[in-house]
């Protein structure tokens, strides 16, 4: 028999707290839906009246299985729930569930709102009752409750269960500086429970400012919470919330959680989380975080010659899960440090079917640790990699040749009379007997300067006669750049990540003393190997 266990995001309104983050109107819809996708409970949408973009998102809203859920605070002092236009605010909102946030920390209580103790412990339960009566499922954030338990367990017990008695479905214990262990978090919310407040009523809200807001919801959850809060990626004010893309997964796949709770969330919903995952990042226009447990881009990296050896004969000897149940994948990264086997299975995802006794094996292992003390990496450029071992298997096709290409940047005054830059490529290419010269500038749509590598990836792709077809969605998602040697002999190393319209990524790299040349060597090898993947014929 197993017991729900609910799950909370609060991606949409916590997670917007985020340095650097702020989600439009229709991004906030799309986010919304692809949680509501995924099985999630609760959404908490926002703080109606609080800014337009959460105002605009309830009025248009998505129909949702999960419960969309408005966010807002107890009532002032001073006036009356009914009176209150904050709290009247979030009610017009018109969601069926209500999250209020309100101080459980007696120094909060006396120090930042600076009312007496029993005024704030009225104020709780006037608010939760207003919701109750007003036909809402009431949640009540119980602000700084950990710091304040540890510091007047008496008050902050007092606060919580004014928000119980009042109705509240549930009372969310929240670590809200996020300084809180996970023993602690045990302790202090078994206290609750023990005091009266069944655990079924009881939600956790971590930040994770001590890289523990993981563990801590899960100590939260052993001692017998039964609503996690937390958001996507770990978005959230200084260093994040609870991390859902890593919690979600180790509470479906890992005992005792998996044997003795049900999420509401179906087992194959999961391999969409690492898509989910990257979608966000691609909405904050973010690079993904490769060593994100579960779904990042490293989760299932094996470098060394040892593990991936290991790996070749039983994924589980280096993988405590398999990464296709959350939507990655497995990743075997050509480094000096690589051994034969490693190569081979890395040939063999690449679709290469190689040989033990094929000479060739020994030639790429050669060349890649050549390149790799001439600055390359082959670690992180997996593409680049592929192209290596095809031009020494001879199975490298020629789609065109680059006969030449020039950068220029020049600054001039613009309309307005201000200094602007504007960078400007051509690029020369030879398709069997025809040549082609392309130019483009690196202006983008708001007249900026998108700068010298944009305007040779825009003229390289304008015109490749008849593979343009194949390399129309190619769209350059990351620019990486790596002095890897110094002084006047500097070494650049860039990586670039490209994407096309299926949301397939790779990567690849280029080395020169020269930041352009590197740039454009790491172009060609995208667009190679795009055209190798769509099946193109060389002419």
């Amino acid at each position: 028999m197993t017991e729900r266990l609910y799950l909370y995001d609060t991606t949409l309104r916590d997670g917007q707290q985020t340095q650097g983050v702020q989600f439009s109107t229709p991004e906030k819809v799309r986010i919304a839906e692809a949680l509501d996708d995924l099985g999630i409970d609760y959404i908490e949408g926002g703080w109606p009246g609080a800014n337009p973009t959460d105002s605009a998102f309830f009025d248009d809203a998505p129909a949702t299985r999960a419960k969309m859920t408005a966010f807002g605070m107890t009532k002032r002092s001073g006036r009356s729930a009914e009176n209150d236009d904050v709290l009247a605010g979030v009610l017009n909102a018109g969601t069926g569930t209500v999250c209020l946030v309100g101080k459980s920390h007696d120094f909060h209580v006396t120090d930042a709102l600076n009312i007496p103790l029993e005024e704030n412990v009225a104020n709780i339960r006037a608010s939760i009752a207003h919701l109750v009566a007003q036909g809402r499922e009431a949640l009540f954030d119980a602000e700084h409750f950990f710091d304040g338990y540890k510091a007047n367990p008496d008050y902050a017990l007092t606060c919580a269960k004014a928000a119980f008695e009042a109705g509240a479905r549930w009372v969310v214990l929240c670590d809200t500086n996020g300084g809180t262990l996970p023993d602690e978090i045990h302790r202090i919310t078994s206290a609750v429970i023990a005091a009266g407040i069944p655990g079924d009523r009881l939600g956790i809200h971590t930040h994770n400012d001590t890289e523990t807001a993981v563990a801590g919801s899960l100590a939260a959850v052993d001692a017998g919470a039964r609503q996690v809060q937390g958001t996507l990626n770990g978005l959230g004010e200084r260093c994040g919330n609870a991390n859902l893309t890593a919690l979600i997964p180790t509470l479906l796949l890992k005992d005792p959680y998996k044997s003795r709770f049900d999420t509401g969330i179906a087992a194959e919903k999961l391999e969409g989380l690492t898509r989910l995952s990257r979608m966000l990042d691609d909405i904050l226009n973010r690079v993904p975080q490769r060593q994100a447990a579960y779904v990042g881009a490293s989760a299932f990296a094996h470098k060394a010659g040892l593990h991936a050896s290991a790996i070749v004969k039983d994924s589980t000897t280096y993988e405590h899960i398999a990464p296709e149940i959350v939507g990655n994948d497995r990743i075997i990264p050509m480094s000096n440090q690589a051994g034969q086997s490693n190569l081979r299975k890395r040939l063999t995802e690449a679709g290469l079917d190689v040989a033990p006794d094929n000479p060739a094996l020994a030639e790429i292992l050669e060349e890649i640790k050549l390149r790799e003390d001439q600055g390359y990496s082959f670690d992180t450029a997996q593409a680049s990699f592929e192209l290596l071992a095809r031009r020494a298997l001879g199975l490298l096709p020629t789609f065109f040749e680059v006969k030449r290409y020039k950068v220029t940047v020049e600054r001039r005054k613009n309309k307005y009379d201000r200094m602007v830059s504007l960078s400007e490529a051509v690029v020369v290419v030879k398709i069997g007997d025809d040549k082609k010269l392309s130019v483009s500038e690196s202006m983008d749509e708001t007249g900026s300067d998108r700068g010298p590598v944009n305007a040779l990836s825009k003229a390289l792709a304008k015109d490749l006669g008849p593979y343009q077809q194949f390399i129309d969605d190619i769209r350059l998602v990351d620019f990486k750049v790596r002095i890897t040697q110094g002084g006047t002999e500097a070494v650049t190393r860039v990586i670039i990540d490209s994407e096309d319209s299926t949301g397939r990524r790779w990567s690849t790299v280029g080395v020169s003393a020269n930041i352009v040349d590197a740039s454009f060597e790491a172009l060609l090898d995208a667009v190679t190997w795009k055209l190798i993947h769509e099946g193109a014929r060389a002419g």
